[in-house]
C-alpha cells in the first residue's frame, strides 16, 4: 500500500509527499530497460532454431533501414515470427503492470487485478464464443478472435458500470461487488461454451487461449497495443499525484483538490479498455497484473510517479522472460504463458505478502 503520510502528532498531512523506499527509481528504470533489451534479443535469438544475436540485430537494422530482405529462412524467422512475438510480450507485460497498478489505486485494494472487475472474464467469453461459433480468423489468435474478445470486454465494462452506478455514486465497494458477481456469471457461461465445443481441436484451442498465449503474434496484431499501452502510461503518469491522493481516501483527495469520483470513473474506463485490448491479443494471463505492482512497491515505494514506469518496465521484462521459457522448456510443444506465470506468480506473491505482513505494512 501507499506509504502513509504522517504528521509529527500522528495525523495524516496531505501536503507532504509519500515516503518511498531507498532504491532510486531512475537508475532502476535504466537497469530494467537494459535488461528488457537483452531479454528481447534473447527472445528473438533463442528457439527451435537458434540465431546468433549479431545476425538478429543485422536483420532488424536492415529491415528498419528499408533494405531488401536477404534470401534464406533466418530473415523470415526473425522479422515475421520472433520480433512481433517478443514485442507483443513486452507490450502485454507492460500493459498488465500498468493495469494492476491503476486498478489497485482505483479500488484501494492491493489484491485487485483485471479479473477483479470482470473485464477479463468478459473478454474470455467473447473469445471462446468466437472459437466455438467459428468466428475467429487467421489462426487461434486471429484478428476476428481479438475483435470478439475486445467486444466482450466492452460489453462487460458497460454492464459493470451500469450496475455500479445504479443507485448513484461510484463507490469502490459497489464497483468491486458488481465486477466480481458479473465476472463469476460470465465465467460460468464460458465453461458452458467450452463443454459445447464441437471437436477435440476446438476444445484444445479454447483451453490454450484461456491459459494465455502469444503464439498468434503478428505485425497487424501489434498495432492497437503499440498505441494503447504508451498512451495509457502517459495518461496515468500525468495523474500520478491524483492516484497518490485517491489511495489515501476520498477526504484526503478532496483536501488536495482531486475529484475522487471523476478520477475513479476515468480510471475504470481506461483500465477496462486496456484490459480488453490486452486480453484480446494474448488471452487471459494470470498473476502479472497482481504481482508486478506488489514487487515494485517493495522496491520503490508507493509514489505512483515512480511506481508506474517501473511497473511497466518490470511487467514487460517478466513476460518476455516467461515467453522464452514457454517456447524452449519442452521440445514437442509450447507451454501456455498463463501456466508459467501462475507457477511463478503464486509462490512469489505469497513471499511478497509474507514480507509485507512481517514488516507490519
Amino acid at each position: 500500500m501507499l506509504d502513509t503520510l504522517v504528521r509529527r502528532k500522528g495525523t495524516a498531512d496531505p501536503r507532504e509527499r509519500p515516503r518511498t523506499r531507498s532504491v532510486p527509481a531512475a537508475p532502476l528504470a535504466v537497469a530494467l530497460a537494459l535488461a528488457l533489451l537483452a531479454a528481447l534479443t534473447a527472445a528473438v535469438s533463442w528457439g527451435s532454431t537458434n540465431i546468433p544475436a549479431g545476425e538478429v540485430w543485422g536483420v532488424v537494422l536492415r529491415r528498419l533501414s528499408g533494405e531488401a530482405p536477404r534470401p534464406g529462412t533466418d530473415d523470415l524467422i526473425v522479422w515475421q515470427l520472433r520480433v512481433p512475438r517478443a514485442l507483443l510480450a513486452a507490450l502485454v507485460g507492460a500493459g498488465l503492470g500498468l493495469v494492476g497498478t491503476a486498478m489497485q489505486a482505483l479500488v484501494r485494494n492491493p489484491l485487485a487485478d483485471p479479473y477483479f472487475l470482470g473485464i477479463s472474464n468478459g473478454a474470455s467469453l467473447g473469445a471462446v464464443a468466437a472459437i466455438v461459433l467459428g468466428l475467429g480468423t487467421g489462426g487461434t489468435l486471429g484478428l476476428g478472435l481479438s475483435g470478439a474478445a475486445f467486444a466482450g470486454a466492452l460489453a462487460t465494462f458497460a454492464l459493470v458500470w451500469a450496475v455500479a452506478r445504479r443507485r448513484g455514486g461510484f463507490a469502490p465497494l459497489r464497483l468491486v461487488l458488481a465486477g466480481v458477481a458479473i465476472g463469476q456469471f460470465l465465467s460460468g457461461f464460458t465453461s458452458y461454451l467450452v463443454l459445447q465445443a464441437g471437436d477435440e481441436q476446438q476444445t484444445h484451442s479454447v483451453l490454450f487461449w484461456l491459459m494465455g498465449s502469444l503464439s498468434g503474434a503478428s505485425w497487424p496484431l501489434l498495432a492497437v497495443p503499440a498505441v494503447a499501452v504508451p498512451v495509457t502510461l502517459v495518461w496515468l503518469q500525468a495523474r500520478a499525484r491524483g492516484l497518490n491522493a485517491l489511495i489515501m481516501g476520498d477526504e484526503t483527495a478532496a483536501g488536495l483538490g482531486v475529484d475522487a469520483t471523476r478520477l475513479r470513473r476515468e480510471l475504470f474506463t481506461l483500465t477496462s479498455l486496456l484490459t480488453g485490448v490486452l486480453v484480446a491479443v494474448s488471452g487471459a494471463i494470470a498473476f502479472v497484473a497482481l504481482m508486478v505492482p506488489h514487487a515494485c512497491r517493495l522496491i520503490v515505494g508507493g509514489d505512483h510517479r515512480r511506481l508506474l514506469p517501473v511497473s511497466a518496465l518490470f511487467g514487460a521484462l517478466l513476460l518476455v522472460v516467461v515467453d522464452i521459457v514457454c517456447r524452449i522448456a519442452m521440445d514437442t510443444q509450447e507451454l501456455p504463458v498463463g501456466v508459467v506465470t501462475s507457477l511463478i506468480g503464486a509462490p512469489a506473491l505469497l513471499y511478497l505478502l509474507d514480507r509485507r505482513l512481517g514488516s507490519g505494512s
